[in-house]
This record gives C-alpha cells, sequence and structure tokens, in this order.
C-alpha cells in the first residue's frame, strides 16, 4: 500500500448498509482514492480540503470520522496510559468535553459504559464550552474489536443525512440519504423528469429537487469540523465557492429549464407534508404536487411554451417510489396495488426508467417481470430491496 501523505487524514465514512459503493463512487468523483469498504463504511485517506468537500458534497453518507489512533490494551491501566497519551488538540479545544459512542466486541474489556467513563475522565468538566454552535457536543467514537481500539473524532455534527428540511412527515418517511441513494443507483438523470407516485412526506421528490439544483447536501448546516482549533476558513471558503459555483450552473425552472419532478399520493396530508418539507428546503418550485391514487399517474404537465402534448411524457424519465410494504391500502391489496403501478406507469411513461423499493420482491413482480435488484438495504430492521427496469415502449 502507497505511504499515506502527512497531508492526509485516515477516515471512515459512515452510511447506511448497501450504500457503500455509491459512497465510494462519490468519493472517487471528489479526487480521493477508497481504501477499503465494510458494512456501513468506506475507509478513506482525505486532504482537509477533499475531508469538507466530503461533509459538503456527500449525499449517502451518515457521517465522517477521522481516526485519532489506534492501540491495542487488555486492562483499564493500559486503557488510561494509552489515553493520556491522544493529542486531541487539532480536533477539541481546551475548555471541551466532548461526548464518547463506544462499542467492543471480543476483547477483554468488553464494558461499553467502563470504557466511555476512562475516556470521559481524560476531559475537564465544563459547564456552558462544551457545545458546538448547534447545542450538541462533539462526538468521539470508540471501537474496540478483539482488544484493539480506534479512536475517531466526527467532522459532521448532526448526521448529514438531516438536510435541515424535514418536520412535517408522513408514515416510515425515507433517509435522504437513501433517498439519494436510490436516484443514483438507478441512474437518474436531474436534466431528465422524474415522477414519485407514492411520495409520502415527499423525501425522494425533494433529493431529486435539490441534486437538479446544484443544492449540496450540507447546505446551510452547521458541521462540527468548524469548531476544531484546526479549521481552516481559507479552505472552506474555496469548497464553499465550489458549491456556489454548482448552484449558479443549475438551470433555473422558468420553461426553460429542466423537466419538472412531480410528487403524488392519495392522502392530501401526506402532499401538504411533502409540500411544506420542499418549501423548507427552497426547491417547491421544482416540483408540481397532485393529490392523485396510482390509478392516475401522469408525467409532468407540458410546458406552455411548446413542449410535450398534454399527458405524454417530455422525455425519458424515471418513476420511482416506495410504495406501502405491508397491510390493506385503502381497502384494497398490495398486490393490486403494484399491479396498478405497472400497468399505469407503462401506459402513461412508455420508455421511462421504472424504481420501486420493496419489502417483498413477489410483490414487485406485479409491477413488472425482470426488475433487478440495485440496492439490498436494511430500513427500519426489514430488509429491503430497491429494484429497477425499463418500462416498454
Amino acid at each position: 500500500m502507497a505511504r499515506r501523505r502527512a497531508s492526509d487524514h485516515p477516515c471512515l465514512v459512515v452510511c447506511p448498509p448497501g450504500l457503500e459503493d455509491l459512497v465510494a463512487d462519490e468519493l472517487v468523483a471528489l479526487g480521493a482514492r477508497p481504501e477499503r469498504t465494510t458494512r456501513g463504511g468506506v475507509s478513506v485517506g482525505l486532504t482537509t480540503r477533499r475531508l469538507y468537500a466530503a461533509n459538503l458534497f456527500l449525499r449517502c453518507a451518515t457521517r465522517v470520522l477521522v481516526r485519532v489512533d489506534r492501540f491495542t490494551v487488555r486492562s483499564f491501566a493500559d486503557l488510561e496510559r494509552r489515553i493520556a497519551a491522544v493529542d486531541w488538540s487539532p480536533w477539541l479545544g481546551a475548555d471541551v468535553a466532548p461526548r464518547f459512542r463506544v462499542t467492543t466486541r471480543h476483547s477483554k474489556l468488553w464494558h461499553d459504559g467502563a470504557v466511555a467513563e476512562r475516556f470521559a475522565a481524560a476531559f475537564p468538566e465544563v459547564d456552558g464550552a462544551d457545545e458546538d454552535a448547534d447545542g450538541h457536543r462533539p462526538l468521539v467514537v470508540v471501537r474496540g474489536v478483539d482488544d484493539r481500539f480506534t479512536v475517531s473524532v466526527d467532522a459532521s455534527g448532526a448526521p448529514l443525512h438531516e438536510r435541515g428540511w424535514r418536520q412535517a412527515t408522513a408514515k416510515a418517511p425515507l433517509r435522504e440519504s437513501v433517498a439519494a441513494g436510490l436516484l443514483a443507483s438507478a441512474g437518474w438523470d436531474p436534466t431528465t423528469p422524474l415522477v414519485d407516485p407514492m411520495c409520502g412526506s415527499g423525501t425522494i421528490a425533494i433529493e431529486a429537487a435539490l441534486r437538479s439544483a446544484g443544492v449540496p447536501a450540507a447546505a446551510d448546516r452547521h458541521l462540527a469540523l468548524w469548531d476544531w482549533p484546526t479549521y481552516e476558513p481559507g479552505t472552506w471558503a474555496s469548497v464553499a465557492a465550489d458549491a456556489a459555483r454548482l448552484r449558479d450552473a443549475a438551470p433555473v425552472p422558468d420553461g426553460s429549464g429542466p423537466p419538472r419532478i412531480v410528487a403524488a399520493d392519495r392522502d392530501a396530508g401526506a402532499v401538504e407534508a411533502a409540500r411544506a418539507n420542499a418549501e423548507r428546503a427552497g426547491v417547491a418550485d421544482r416540483i408540481e404536487f397532485r393529490v392523485a391514487p396510482v390509478a392516475e399517474l401522469r408525467p409532468p404537465e407540458p410546458d406552455p411554451s411548446g413542449g410535450a402534448t398534454t399527458g405524454a411524457a417530455s422525455g425519458p424519465g424515471l418513476v420511482a417510489t416506495n410504495p406501502p410494504w405491508g397491510g390493506r391500502v385503502g381497502g384494497g391489496d398490495l398486490r393490486n396495488l403494484y399491479a396498478t403501478l405497472g400497468r399505469v406507469a407503462a401506459e402513461r411513461c412508455p420508455g421511462w426508467g421504472i424504481g420501486v423499493l420493496v419489502a417483498d420482491r413477489a410483490l414487485a413482480r406485479q409491477v413488472r417481470p425482470g426488475l433487478g435488484e440495485r440496492l439490498h438495504l436494511e430500513l427500519g430492521g426489514r430488509s429491503a430491496h430497491w429494484l429497477v427496469g425499463r418500462l416498454p415502449t
């Protein structure tokens, strides 16, 4: 393995299990070289600039952890000595008392709480000066496996999937990072249309609209790295300038911009929640909201300046949705719902791509036979499958 440059930060980018390859692709797009992928994370060395960019731009990640130290210990006395030797100064100010998240497995020091107590004892008790700008204490993550402990400092603060717009939610909302992964793995092009006929709180449509608007994932939110003693404002300004250029280059939805994104649901309350969320995200003008059942699925309205004819697609786009996974919906069973989705999508959006997030792959065959699995996820303790295919022309 090539020797890491002194300017690189050894990092672990944490993500929902199943999105690791997509996170690796995002890191490559930033110019980084991922080193190793494990379940729920990607190891990578990042320069300071790429560390800042990763926190701003990664859409599928949960947080970025910077490795501070690694050591092997089998007694609390040894642990205390190693903690005392850690140089915290690049990451934590003298008046900061972080919180600790500890997990151990197959280690002699197996009591997570006792390990956390040893780490906390190395920091002074400070009242009122140990919180970041959002009122959260900095996070240090400690993981011990087979007596080998890895100590990391969180660079992100609040989880990166918390974009800041979600307040109104429908049932079982998707994480924003998962919605981003669905769109990326389906190969959705932000210059083409997108329809979510069962939008719930609007996560898929809003994430799509943010992409089409060139808005980075962590726009307008506080990052933990801003509070580090080694934070470089000039480097951040350079990264933020890249983000501003992307926003400026994004087409404005004025009739000559990208095709509309449709968020529809039979539940009027869900549509209102989606609309409110989109307004907070600043992309409500990029989404067409409809209260309509799946049977009334249709592509975006045509461009009045002279586009597609009424009811016809303005170009090959994507039908992407997270339909109900179980129980009964409006008096009909799920087989009928999924079959209606497939039939109407084929009639109204010929040649489009279609992606459905399901718990039961057999049900997905009601939508369209031969859908291929792009992602295998664990959501809310249940296995989920993102299946993608092409509608007939």
